[in-house]
């Protein structure tokens, strides 16, 4: 294991350094939670291993999904029974390996008439899933009839409703879980870098040898060289096939998904639901602090791969579903405190429409030894990553004759998770705001932060002690609160602008973003004292921020 620090903002020069001055063994392209899971994956068995990503960690699909690490119900309804086996199985490793993000959420699938699913169909189906997933006895599926339904989730529509089922899914939040990651890979020895565009490959004998990169912070580039290359870069995995001249056969159908955030107190749920929408699809409704927000849509998509945004027909769409289910509530659009859109980065097959495309993972091979996977779900990250590791040990085995570790995924804590049992969680929240308690922090204050950095809200904690205690400044608790967490994410977690702390690792942007108007300037003064900016670059990051706070409300 390395210096706990290796992914530290400080560090990021001397990791690019690193990777340009030898041979690693795998690079990995893509720094969302497929490319983590394989830097951590690869590094835990012993190769040197290189990652850089374009963007911020995370900044593609991996921090705009549905944020659940779901077994995957739908899947059983297009009889696929393995997909829906390792993906019960994944979850409760993860559950295992991170308590503090992957989080068992109730959620209630109302049985309506004509909906998708009826009573013996949502009775059987939780069963099977229950069964295929290995889930403990106490969370295994209850079915209700409608007065139990409606006593469980009074907002429901009762016309057309006929009863439900109560089943356990798994809420968690996308970027956490792959910073979280990504900093256990480094942990391993990994070099994790962000704001590094893999710009070509460098090629011998017609063979992939390396990446060019440019770093876009400083404008640099570098020629990086390893003896196998994954291209792991989602919804960008096909430009980076094309860069390599290998786009044929198998393509990316990208399809977008919209989530909107209203404040709970206006869609008050008891507990997540999983509901029917007139034209045949389904949607959630997930409580979070709060917020309840409600997704997904499933679209075709073409334009920037980016910067995909919720227009108006996504937002109207959405909030008429929740208006169809939920009919007092009666949202509107100035309900909405914010929204995000993500792609899905699908397989094509011709002649399905977005919903019926599979969620699986292929992985492709290049004449030039370019290895590349694609589609996939969240759940499924660790998995994917064992597949494509045993191909890379594979290969080196055979052409170097060097024996390598199987893989060790499945046991390796993640960054954060260092809990004896999920139940000692609370425990450790209240004994942390003890600390703090005397300067008026509050109890669930504390155990927010603990849902977003686990075990390690104990330097947090430490941090803030030592600023109130100073207190110099003559800052308040709250924003010393916040200073200190902002202040571990630069030394812990690669920050290097406002949007990767106030968006990915700490997802106020989303779930917070009323109490973010006072404040983020001075992270933003912050963010420039910690990582030495000039004025010219603070107003740049400030203005940047800015946009994406006003995107996350306007629909076009």
């Amino acid at each position: 294991m390395n210096d706990q620090h290796a992914l530290s903002s400080s560090q990021r020069q001397a990791c690019l350094d690193k990777m340009a001055n030898k041979q690693l063994d795998l690079l990995v392209i893509g720094g969302g939670v497929t490319g983590a899971g394989i830097a951590l994956d690869a590094a835990a068995r012993g190769l040197s291993v290189g990652l850089v990503e374009k963007q911020d960690f995370a900044a593609g699909t991996s921090s705009r999904s549905t944020k659940l690490v779901h077994g995957g119900l739908r899947y059983l309804k297009q009889g696929d029974v393995q997909l829906v086996r390792e993906v019960g199985r994944e979850r409760a490793i993860l559950y295992r390996n991170a308590p503090h993000i992957v989080i068992p959420e109730k959620m209630i699938l109302p049985i309506v008439k004509n909906g998708t699913y009826g009573k013996l169909a949502t009775s059987v189906g939780l069963y099977v899933y229950d069964v295929l997933a290995g889930v403990e006895r106490k969370e295994r599926r209850i079915m209700l009839n409608k007065q139990k339904t409606v006593e469980a989730e009074p907002l429901l529509r009762r016309d057309i409703l006929k009863g439900g089922g109560l089943y356990f899914e798994y809420r968690t939040d996308d970027a956490r879980l792959t910073v979280e990651v990504m900093k256990t890979a480094s942990a391993h020895g990994a070099l994790c870098v962000n704001y590094t565009e893999a710009i070509g490959f460098i090629y011998e004998n017609g063979k992939v040898i390396g990446i060019r990169v440019k770093d876009l912070l400083t404008g640099t580039e570098y020629n990086l060289h390893a003896k196998k290359i994954v291209n792991a870069a989602g919804p960008w995995v096909d430009q980076l096939r094309e860069k390599d001249h290998s786009l044929y056969g198998k393509r990316l159908h990208l399809t977008k998904g919209v989530h909107l955030v209203v404040p709970y107190n206006r869609l008050p749920l008891k507990q997540a639901v999983y509901f029917d929408v007139s034209d045949g699809r389904m949607l959630f409704a997930i409580p979070r602090n709060n917020s309840t927000y409600i997704g997904t849509t499933d679209t075709n998509y073409k334009g920037v791969l980016e910067r995909p945004t919720v227009t108006r027909e996504d937002m109207e769409y959405v909030l008429n579903a929740a208006n169809e289910m939920f009919p007092s509530v009666k949202l509107t659009e100035q309900d909405v405190s914010s929204s995000w859109a993500g792609l899905r980065p699908l397989i094509h097959e011709d002649g399905k429409s977005p919903s019926e495309l599979s969620r699986k993972d292929e992985i492709f091979y290049s004449k030039s030894g370019l290895i590349t996977i694609a589609g996939g779900k969240l759940t499924g990250f660790r998995k994917m990553a064992e597949r494509i590791v045993d191909v890379v040990v594979k290969q080196l085995t055979e052409e170097e004759g060097r024996a390598f570790k199987a893989c060790q995924t499945d046991k390796i804590v993640l960054a954060g998770g260092k809990f004896e049992s999920a139940a000692k969680i609370p425990v450790f929240v209240k004994a942390q705001a003890e600390r703090l308690r005397q300067w008026g922090i509050t109890e669930e204050q504390i155990r927010v932060l603990v849902g977003k950095y686990g075990s390690n809200s104990e330097q947090i904690v430490t941090m803030c002690q030592e600023i109130l205690t100073q207190n110099a400044q003559n800052v308040s608790p709250i924003e010393a609160l916040l200073k200190a967490e902002l202040r571990y994410a630069v030394e812990e977690e690669m920050v290097m602008t406002m949007s990767d702390f106030l968006i990915r690792r700490s997802g106020r942007l989303f779930f917070e973003r009323d109490t973010l108007e006072p404040v983020y300037r001075m992270v933003g003064e912050e963010l420039a004292q910690e990582l030495q900016w000039s004025d010219e670059r603070k107003e740049h990051e400030i203005k940047a921020f800015e946009e994406e706070y006003h995107l996350a409300k306007t629909f076009q």
